[in-house]
């Protein structure tokens, strides 16, 4: 059966399980090893060339959800992306990176690409004119985040990967954010898609993991460099990851549904002065978001009023968890000036729109009427406190 023609709840469950011959489990079996036989077989397995049975089934459900000839499986998602580049880029290669990005990219990029010769441009926006302007005579790699975080800004995904392979320059984007439920680069134009799989393709805050999805050319060239750097995960981790991939389409489909309600609820509040969301009809970007997701996912920011403390509203949440990381099937909030861009400057934030008021939400699955009640009692609580 083609994998092309089946639903993404049926590759979610079958594609990428290793049939149990032996003892016709119904589970994928785990393979502990890190020594296998080299004489006579067709696959020299070594765990840290990635191609553990369990790495190498998983990878394959990655790259069908992705639509990609191949993917591999990394430490985390700062492996993933870290590796991509390096793979790509040398001494005397620059790179088009998008402004509104991930913090833990953006610090990667400042504090280690000087020591590797490689030079870079952060652009002043996310329109396809501001990568355009960026390109230098040496550009080889641009990268996009789209929604990005923790403003989920939209960048016009195939207006970039046009223009990328109009230059012959490498386009990457880090689709953590959506996952592969709500957007595919790939069918886009895009070259290189990664992802920082603790976050959805885990979805339940107990995994650490990285993911790398492209055409099989380009995946060797990354495995190339990242069996030297060593970067691979444990298959006990590989394995759970999985079976928690099983729910990935169910998980998510329920997020986003409470995403856009709750969206809908924190923008009419009137204790809070804006919400991000590519969702909301009043998004700068809602029309291409809508052309080129699926749905709008399961992530939003919003601030609240002068007046309110943002520090002091999570600590009186009492359902929603005040806690780093996201897209488990819990809802968590954070400030991403304290956590996710914490590595930043304050300059560095403020360039790019991240006040110290910036709270980062994660939609989890809980019903709608408990999260939205939560909230309202968290508001209420620090308005009370802040008169006593």
């Amino acid at each position: 059966m083609s994998k092309q023609k089946l639903g993404i709840n049926t590759i979610c469950t079958h594609v990428g399980e290793i049939k149990d011959e032996q003892f016709k489990g119904a589970v994928s079996p785990i393979y502990l090893a890190t020594s296998y036989e080299f004489d006579n077989v067709d696959v020299k397995r070594y765990p840290r060339y990635f191609n553990t049975p369990n790495q190498e089934y998983l990878a394959k459900k990655i790259a069908a959800l992705e639509h990609t000839e191949a993917a591999m499986i990394f430490g985390s998602g700062m492996a993933a992306i870290s590796h991509m580049f390096l793979a790509f880029l040398k001494q005397g290669d620059h790179i088009v990176v998008q402004n509104t990005l991930y913090g833990g990219t953006s610090n990667f990029i400042r504090e280690e690409f000087h020591k590797y010769g490689i030079e870079y441009t952060f652009t002043n926006g996310y329109n396809v004119t501001d990568f355009e302007t960026a390109i230098q005579p040496n550009t080889k790699v641009i990268h996009i985040e789209t929604p990005s975080n923790p403003l989920l800004t939209i960048t016009d995904i195939k207006a970039v990967a046009d223009l990328a392979r109009s230059k012959g320059i490498i386009s990457t984007i880090d689709n953590t954010f959506a996952s592969p439920v709500n957007q595919n680069p790939i069918d886009f134009g895009i070259d290189i898609v990664m992802h920082s799989a603790t976050k959805y393709l885990g979805g339940h805050s107990d995994i650490l993991a990285g993911a790398v999805a492209s055409s099989q050319e380009h995946m060797d060239r990354i495995w190339n460099v990242s069996k030297n750097l060593g970067g691979s995960l444990s298959d006990m981790t590989v394995w759970m990851l999985e079976r928690s991939m099983k729910t990935l389409a169910l998980r998510v489909k329920a997020q986003n549904k409470n995403a856009r309600k709750l969206a809908k609820f924190l923008d009419a509040h009137s204790e809070v002065s804006r919400v991000y969301y590519p969702g909301l009809k009043s998004h700068p970007e809602h029309k291409l978001a809508k052309a080129q997701m699926h749905d709008f996912g399961a992530m939003l920011s919003f601030e609240l009023v002068e007046g309110i403390d943002a520090m002091a509203f999570m600590k009186q949440l009492e359902l929603i968890k005040s806690s780093m990381s996201l897209a488990g099937v819990e809802s968590t909030m954070l400030l991403p000036s304290e956590t996710s861009h914490a590595l930043l400057t304050q300059e560095q934030r403020d360039a790019v729109g991240i006040s110290n008021r910036l709270i980062r939400f994660s939609v989890g699955i809980e019903n709608f009427k408990d999260l939205k009640q939560d909230i309202e009692q968290a508001i209420t609580a620090t308005k009370v406190a802040s008169l006593a």
